[in-house]
């Protein structure tokens, strides 16, 4: 059942990406013609999003009567000092403030103004491309000049990070090379963290359950580094 849980929150953040790739690609709705939606739809793939869910959201976007979705983002401190900072796509903004407002006020924690947190992550974005057959640090060499600021492995792929403002010049070249990617996106990488004990965690973590859980919140990141992650 958890599964599935997961799986239908992970549908709806990706139908949500595909309506706003379109809306800030001038309502474009052809991934040829819109560099953004072509890469949601290759997101929608590597969760294994049916055709169908992607066809339909497509259609959603482009529908005159379709909610007016926009981007929210909030800002905090969980328990513990916890910084908090919490993406959203919503239709109805009072709604989402009061939500996320009270899931704050509920775990011992306190929602922000603009700013109060952000500084404190730097957002960048990542590609995801096969390993196989590639060299990593001769592709680092190919992309720097494009943005590329660091190259990872991450099982039998290869993971391409650079600020957020590189995303289109990398992906750009990416396409030019005729190399497929598998997935994209955008991260907050927190500057520093905290480490919490495992009761502090807890805590914490009913937080951000609490956030993942709202059907208005796209993406969660803290400044938490649990006792049990830094052994």
């Amino acid at each position: 059942m958890k599964r599935w849980a997961a799986m239908s929150k992970t549908f709806a953040r990706l139908n949500k990406d595909i309506i706003l790739s379109i809306k800030e690609g001038g309502g474009i709705a052809d991934p040829d013609l819109n560099a953004r939606l072509r890469a949601v739809i290759q997101n929608c793939r590597a969760a294994n999003m049916p055709n169908d869910n992607i066809e339909r959201a497509i259609k959603k976007a482009t529908d005159k009567d379709a909610a007016d979705l926009k981007q929210v983002t909030f800002e905090g401190y969980g328990p513990h000092g916890i910084a908090v900072f919490v993406e959203t796509a919503t239709d109805n903004n009072n709604r989402t403030v009061a939500n996320v407002r009270s899931y704050f006020n509920k775990c011992n924690g306190n929602l922000g103004t603009t700013g109060s947190v952000e500084f404190m992550f730097a957002h960048v974005c990542h590609f995801k491309i096969a390993a196989e057959g590639r060299d990593a640090e001769e592709l680092e060499l190919e992309l720097i000049d494009f943005g590329a600021e660091e190259i990872g492995l991450d099982e039998d792929s290869i993971v391409i990070y650079g600020p957020f403002e590189s995303y289109g010049g990398i992906q750009k070249k990416l396409e030019e090379e005729e190399i497929e990617i598998s997935e994209s996106g955008f991260d907050r990488i927190p500057s520093t963290t905290k480490e919490l004990n495992d009761e502090e965690t807890l805590e914490v973590e009913k937080l951000i359950e609490k956030l993942e859980e709202d059907d208005d919140v796209q993406n969660v990141f803290h400044t938490m580094s649990s006792s049990s992650e830094a052994e």
